[in-house]
């Protein structure tokens, strides 16, 4: 029988759960996995992924009539095993009321709801301690994400509308979390643009900030693509997937640059890269200003600074993230 994985967390945890699903595929096949619809396609095309199963938590889902409405078509389905790898008491309470008959899940999350718990390490990379769900050794699976053609054809299409020939510079400066938002990409991004095209990347709700800085390249000379809120995930990875470099906040497109393998450099502010969900690549860069006793702040960021200055983002400055840049080798033209 089919396993099942539950996983309705952020887009970036969702990211990071993939190698969890190519080691549990290994052993039981390819799986079932429930997760947002926002993140459904994410795992769509993923080859460890049977079929994904949308569960609207916030929207049409919501609330204990949706939750119990899902755990019933989850129990039609007669799955052997569930793996949980979200520790949330919803997830859970869904695989409990699907009546699956093996629960698996890690000794800090709801373990009265499982039949078998996991020990979760408390050090080391978020991949690393979500593979412990399976018994798989760290490093065992990289994230790895599957645009299809029809995306790279968009791409295509993007670039060449925007007259950009050879590499490029991607910027994604949104946050869920306004005090992950570095504030400085439009600066950036005017200092970068007589040395490489930049392309923004990000959803609806970044769509001022990707006119914002294309502006501001083509205003200093360079060339630009605003992607924001004009691609699918999957069009988006596979863009990000063709930059040179991507400069990304603490959030879901670090994760998408490290699942197609594209250098990172990512901008911490009040969390931090010891929290486990920096970049992974030899060549990436994780910067942060270090010398601040508010830092971090929080697990996961918070709407605004909660001490009101916001200097753990403002003073990380602008010269300070080309510098990285340029060690990296990325703006150096390549014949």
């Amino acid at each position: 029988m089919t396993s099942l994985v539950i996983q309705t967390a952020f887009l970036g945890d969702v990211v990071l759960t993939t190698p969890l699903l190519t080691a549990l595929a290994e052993q039981h096949g390819p799986l079932d996995v429930v997760a947002t619809p926002g993140a459904a396609p994410l795992l769509a095309t993923h080859p460890a992924v049977r079929r994904v199963i949308p569960y609207d938590k916030r929207g049409g889902d919501r609330g204990l009539a949706g939750l119990l409405g899902l755990a019933r078509r989850l129990g039609a389905a007669r799955y052997e095993v569930a793996y949980l790898p979200h520790r949330s008491l919803r997830s859970a309470a869904l695989a409990f009321l699907a009546r699956v008959p093996r629960r698996v899940g890690f000794d800090d999350g709801w373990p009265l709801l499982y039949t078998e718990t996991r020990h979760r390490p408390r050090t080391g990379h978020e991949i690393d301690r979500l593979l412990a769900l399976a018994g798989a050794p760290a490093a065992a699976f990289p994230p790895q994400l599957y645009p299809l053609p029809q995306d790279e054809q968009v791409v295509d299409g993007c670039l060449s509308d925007a007259g950009i020939v050879g590499d490029f510079v991607a910027l994604a400066p949104g946050s869920i979390w306004g005090s992950k938002r570095w504030p400085f990409y439009e600066a950036l991004a005017s200092q970068l643009a007589e040395r490489i095209a930049i392309v923004v990347v990000g959803g609806v709700e970044d769509a001022d900030l990707g006119r914002s800085i294309a502006a501001a390249v083509r205003g200093s000379g360079g060339r630009a693509l605003d992607a924001c809120g004009r691609l699918t995930l999957l069009q988006s990875a596979a863009l990000i997937g063709r930059a040179r470099l991507l400069v990304t906040n603490d959030s879901a497109p670090l994760h998408v640059g490290s699942a197609l393998g594209t250098r990172v450099v990512a901008l911490f502010g009040p969390t931090v890269p010891e929290f486990g969900f920096g970049p992974i690549g030899a060549g990436d860069l994780a910067l942060g200003v270090t010398d601040l006793v508010c830092r971090p702040c929080s697990d996961h960021g918070s709407p605004v600074c909660p001490l009101g200055h916001h200097r753990c983002m403002r003073e990380l400055r602008v010269e300070t993230v080309v510098t990285a840049l340029e060690e990296t080798g990325a703006l150096r033209r390549r014949d």
